[in-house]
This record gives structure tokens, C-alpha cells and sequence, in this order.
């Protein structure tokens, strides 16, 4: 599958019904979700092999993985709303992926997450709680060898030391996020956000 024929699918996934705030429920846009898994499928960290969700949302990621080969698609997701619209985007493009139910955040949950080959995952930023990334960041390292994430500009020299002696970054690919208005702080009826595709592999 080519990367556009992608997008252009990944175009179809239904976004949030009702997004909170407090969760930074932003659903990825399909441009930036299919150019990170797109770099993971030229790498050879997606054809036939197990690919774990983290925060998986409306399961954009989730999916264009299985649209590319996957072997098995897990999503982790707390939010029970966003599982169902999760399930019904799978089955709407044909797909199949596994979801659990369980808050990242908690770690006492992390036990019923399985391991994988390849995290990908688009985490909190961080806008509405300091720190939220870091327990995705955390269960990613835990529970597989490569992790894909996407993280704001410049977060690059935070993760060298937040993963320093865990894991190495291999890759930075600058793009952005595309946020439409959606809550009532918003003030333009579009924002494009500087991010970053992040990639690191362990190291132990």
C-alpha cells in the first residue's frame, strides 16, 4: 500500500464523539498518523508483527497498522466512548484489533497490557497535566523494543535524558498536528502545532 492510499484511508476514521479536555482527547490527523506508520512499515517494525497502541483513542494508529500487514493489533484505552468508536472504525475498514481497557497513568493496570514488537503512540502532551506523557513513555520501554511516538517540537533533549540508559533515539521527523477549534478555549478555528515523530529503540 502506498503512503497516500493510506492517509486517504486513514481520512475515513471517525474522531471523538464528546473529547475531554482534561484527557487531551485530539483525535491524530490521518496525514501525520500515516506518515509515522508509514516510516514503520519501511522499517520493518509493522508486516506481521504484534503492534501496541498506547492511548489508543478512536484507533487511528491502531488501525493504519493493520492496513499495512500487521500480524496482531492491540489499543490500550481507558476511555470506554472511544473504544466503542474505536470498533466500529475497525470494522468499518475492514480490520481487526484487540482492545483493553486500562489507565496508563495507574501503573498497578500495566500488568494486563501484553508485550509487543512495536509501541506506536500519539501520548498526552502534556497541556492539562505536567508530566503526562511520561507513564506512556514508561509502559512503551517496558513492553516492547521500538517505540513510535509523537511528541511536541523540541521534546527531543527532554526524552535523551528521560530515557538515557533505557533506550536510544533513532529518529526525529518534524511535522505537525492540525488541532480545529474544539473546546471553548479554543480561539482559532485552526491551529497547526509543531511536533515531532519521535523514534527510540533499547538499549537493555
Amino acid at each position: 500500500m502506498k503512503l497516500r492510499r493510506l492517509e486517504m484511508l486513514l481520512e475515513q476514521v471517525t474522531g471523538f464523539a464528546n473529547p475531554r479536555p482534561d484527557r487531551e482527547q485530539y483525535q491524530t490527523p490521518a496525514p501525520l498518523a500515516a506518515r509515522l506508520l508509514y516510516t514503520a512499515f519501511l522499517a520493518g517494525d509493522i508486516t506481521n508483527l504484534r503492534i501496541l497502541e498506547l492511548g489508543s483513542g478512536t484507533g487511528i494508529l491502531g488501525i493504519g497498522s493493520a492496513l499495512l500487514g500487521a500480524g496482531e493489533v492491540i489499543g490500550v484505552e481507558l476511555d470506554p466512548d472511544a473504544n466503542k468508536i474505536a470498533e466500529q472504525n475497525a470494522a468499518d475498514l475492514g480490520v481487526a484489533i484487540e482492545l483493553i481497557r486500562a489507565d496508563i497513568a495507574d501503573t498497578g493496570s500495566w500488568n494486563i497490557v501484553p508485550f509487543a514488537d512495536t509501541v506506536i503512540m500519539n501520548p498526552p502532551f502534556g497541556a492539562q497535566k505536567e508530566h503526562a506523557d511520561r507513564p506512556f513513555i514508561d509502559l512503551a520501554l517496558a513492553r516492547a523494543e521500538v517505540v513510535y511516538g509523537i511528541f511536541n517540537a523540541g521534546s527531543e533533549s527532554f526524552l535523551i535524558e528521560y530515557i538515557r540508559d533505557r533506550a536510544d533515539i533513532i529518529g526525529v521527523i518534524a511535522a505537525e498536528f492540525t488541532i480545529p477549534r474544539t473546546f471553548f478555549f479554543h480561539t482559532d478555528d485552526r491551529r497547526d502545532i509543531p511536533v515531532e515523530i519521535i523514534i527510540f529503540r533499547k538499549t537493555r
